[in-house]
């Protein structure tokens, strides 16, 4: 397997750890959010990796030099400007696609300012088990943005709040309201659907597949670790929260 590290982000929650460095060599318990998921990839048999960057991207290029591409094949994606989830994935898309005679062998596609221990090989199972588009690690939990899910998971739309009115991309009766974690299963072809240009959101493309009867299946993390880190305050708590024995790795 492939995957796509998302780390081109300014990182302005994060300032002021942001104003000298980008938030993918941000520290928590002395290792940077780069250092991290690279080595959460690794553990799971990800020996290629590219890492889309804009804000000081030399300095996340010579953080890579100087660890030795912490043992991976490593490429860059610069964005000159920031060109959103979506965006960045298609300038990516090469990499996922070259040589590539399968557009069914999936990679995962996460963000570098999230840290858990979800189980990226069960994830990635279930997705092909599914024979979906991609798959979405998602948990029940309060955020500012929800998704929503069909009693199959499949899903079905957005709501900004949970007594918000849905925005429905098919029908459903009864949506579940899921919490979105940074992480996907993406099969290539999906690259290959990617109507949008410029800069967008990958969910947007998600919601107009969904519509379309493509599978966006969502995949329960409910009972794993999983914090995000765009806050100062939150990388204090995963600090700790390491220091004092989570696994996330």
């Amino acid at each position: 397997m492939k995957a796509m590290v998302l780390a081109a982000g300014l990182g302005t929650r994060l300032q002021p750890l942001t104003a000298h460095r980008p938030k993918a060599l941000v520290e928590v318990a002395g290792r940077s959010l780069l250092e991290i998921t690279l080595a959460r990839l690794r553990s799971f048999g990800i020996g290629e990796v590219i890492v889309n960057v804009h804000h000081f991207a030399d300095m996340i290029s010579e953080y890579l030099k100087a660890n030795h591409n912490f043992g991976m094949r490593v490429e860059m994606s610069r964005e000159d400007v920031l060109l959103d989830t979506g965006g960045g994935l298609k300038k990516a898309a090469w990499f996922f696609l070259e040589g590539s005679k399968d557009l069914d062998q999936p990679f995962i596609l996460h963000n570098v300012d999230v840290i858990s221990n979800i189980d990226l090989g069960w994830m990635a199972q279930a997705h092909r088990e599914h024979r979906a588009l991609a798959t979405l690690a998602v948990q029940n939990r309060a955020t500012s943005r929800y998704l929503l899910f069909d009693e199959s998971l499949q899903l079905c739309g957005r709501s900004a709040k949970l007594d918000a009115e849905p925005q429905l991309a098919r029908a459903c009766e009864h949506p579940q309201s899921l919490a979105f974690s940074g992480i996907h299963v993406i099969s290539p072809r999906f690259l290959t659907m990617l109507s949008e240009d410029g800069v967008f959101s990958i969910i947007a493309s998600y919601l107009r597949l969904a519509g379309a009867g493509e599978k966006i299946m969502g995949f329960r993390a409910d009972d794993c670790y999983w914090r995000d880190l765009g806050k100062p305050a939150n990388i204090a708590l995963a600090t700790e929260e390491m220091k004092q024995g989570a696994l996330i790795v």
